[in-house]
């Protein structure tokens, strides 16, 4: 394995896990990053010390005050800067991505484009933070509402998008005048560690002040010093359903707010009028992609009667096809999942499924051999003929296990996409208006992302992402989602003579 890539970001043996501007700290206690890949040692980070952690945050208060002063569109320019240093750097992160989280090349480069394209949607964003006019019902009076910075963003990323979520948070963030505190995942920290690098290169060349972005490392212990922490009002928090439900409790408790990106267990319906070549790609590729590690894997396909036979029976012939090896060769379609963790919770959930009553067409179990050995983390993706009742059905397990079920009835199959705690992607393949205007009415599909003819993964940058129910709730990326980032102030001003009081009250001060 050539690891210059890790050089040019650079990336070292040991790497300091807590930088805030020019200042960096480094406990000599490390994280190790094992790579899915090959098993090897790719580096070490070290671990935020809480006495390390406070002096970041201290240089990050002293920078907002500094940072939101800058005039919107002038911050805008210094993220546009960073997008053009992420298109220099673009096949080494992507690379990066890859080799430390195990995702194919072909998605660690598209991973970085996400955070290209983050940068352009956030530099257009510097020029609209807009409010609102309105006419006051008191004469001689205007009232209106605007926008500020909030101050301290924290952000908690998941191994699975290891640098696209935080850029989706941080870039908005930073053109809204705030300043970022993040911790990534401690399965991934060295992408971490590459992200803040040309970060601060682009902030050196701009003055920057110090402490605009700050790097933080560890497990959930160091997580706690952010939740726990007034000094940050938002916490942004992506990760497991249960990791949100402690952090949403911690941050509401002291009254800071959250936007919570959690877990997933999407569907796609396939109606009797589906396209059959868009249901295939759109399946195989919203299964496997990723190893069935996006919290928008397709997890579920509730298909019509009519043509659950075909259905099933080109899917058992598309996954024949899949090839599975080295995420690094482009001829691969799958690589690893993330750990020993993960495969344990893999194989734990196809001994429940069989438990449950549930039939494997595709049969799922670990891979052995030369190539799969090292690191131990390659599996099989598998299909399993499932009921919607089952237990194991409504919950989401991390990687490639698809679920296949029939309906009858368009109503039916709508209700039995919603009927499961989360609320994030879901998708109908039909040819029929009025099944597709059905799913997408109030009526229709419960998700924060509602596709027609679209799997379940992926997200444009234009659209604000993120799902209902036990997804969080929480918005991400486009749209109006800087909103989020900043605090709105209703604002009046008397520009006539009178003080005019509620109920008609009157004072006489002469």
């Amino acid at each position: 394995m050539n690891t210059s890539f890790l050089r040019k970001l650079g990336l070292k043996k040991k790497n300091p896990g807590t930088w805030s501007g020019k200042k960096t700290y480094d406990s000599k206690e490390y994280l190790k990053s094992y790579s899915p890949v090959d098993g090897k040692l790719i580096g070490e980070v070290s671990i935020t010390t809480r006495k390390q952690y406070d002096a970041a945050i201290k240089r990050a208060e002293a920078a907002f005050v500094k940072w939101r002063d800058i005039p919107a569109p002038q911050r805008g320019e210094i993220v546009r800067q960073y997008g053009d240093k992420l298109r220099k750097y673009k096949k080494e992160l992507g690379t990066l991505v890859s080799y430390e989280m195990g995702k194919s090349l072909q998605e660690g480069l598209g991973e970085v484009q996400e955070m290209i394209d983050i940068c352009d949607f956030a530099v257009g964003q510097s020029r609209q933070l807009y409010g609102l006019s309105m006419h006051s019902e008191r004469p001689n009076h205007r009232m209106y509402e605007q926008w500020h910075p909030i101050g301290l963003v924290g952000i908690i990323s998941s191994f699975n998008f290891p640098v696209a979520v935080w850029a989706w948070n941080a870039m908005i963030a930073l053109v809204a005048g705030d300043v970022c505190v993040w911790k990534p995942s401690e399965k991934a920290p060295l992408c971490g560690v590459a992200c803040q690098n040309l970060l601060e290169e682009v902030f050196k060349e701009n003055k920057v002040p110090d402490g605009v972005s700050t790097l933080i490392n560890g497990n959930y212990i160091v997580g706690e010093y952010m939740t726990t922490d007034k000094r940050i009002p938002l916490i942004s928090a992506t990760g497991s359903t249960a990791m949100g439900r402690k952090v949403g409790g911690v941050v509401a408790a002291r009254f800071g707010r959250t936007i919570l990106e959690l877990g997933g267990n999407n569907a796609i319906i396939v109606t009797p009028s589906a396209d059959m070549n868009v249901v295939m790609t759109s399946a195989v590729f919203g299964a496997v992609g990723t190893a069935g590690q996006r919290c928008t894997s397709t997890r579920r396909l509730i298909i019509h009667s009519s043509v659950y036979d075909k259905v099933k029976k080109q899917l058992v012939k598309a996954y024949k096809q899949i090839k599975i090896g080295s995420p690094l060769d482009a001829k691969n379609h799958m690589g690893p999942i993330i750990d020993q963790d993960s495969v344990d919770k893999y194989l734990n959930t196809i001994k429940a499924v069989k438990e449950q009553g549930g039939k494997f067409l595709v049969a799922g179990g670990v891979l052995k051999g030369k190539e799969y050995d090292a690191s131990g983390t390659y599996v099989k993706p598998c299909i399993a003929e499932v009921t919607h009742d089952m237990p194991i059905v409504k919950t989401e397990t991390f990687a490639p296990i698809l679920y296949i079920m029939k309906y009858d009835n368009l109503n039916d199959a709508i209700h039995m996409q919603n009927d499961v705690p989360q609320g994030l992607s879901s998708s109908i393949m039909t040819t029929d208006m009025r099944e597709m205007e059905a799913f997408l009415s109030c009526c229709g599909s419960d998700c924060g992302i509602a596709n027609v003819n679209i799997g379940t993964s992926g997200a444009e940058i234009g659209g604000a992402f993120g799902g209902e129910k036990e997804t969080g709730g929480g918005r991400e990326s486009g749209s109006d989602s800087w909103k989020a980032y900043m605090r709105r102030q209703t604002n009046t001003i008397n520009y006539g003579k009178d003080v005019p009081l509620a109920q008609g009250i009157k004072f006489d001060f002469d």
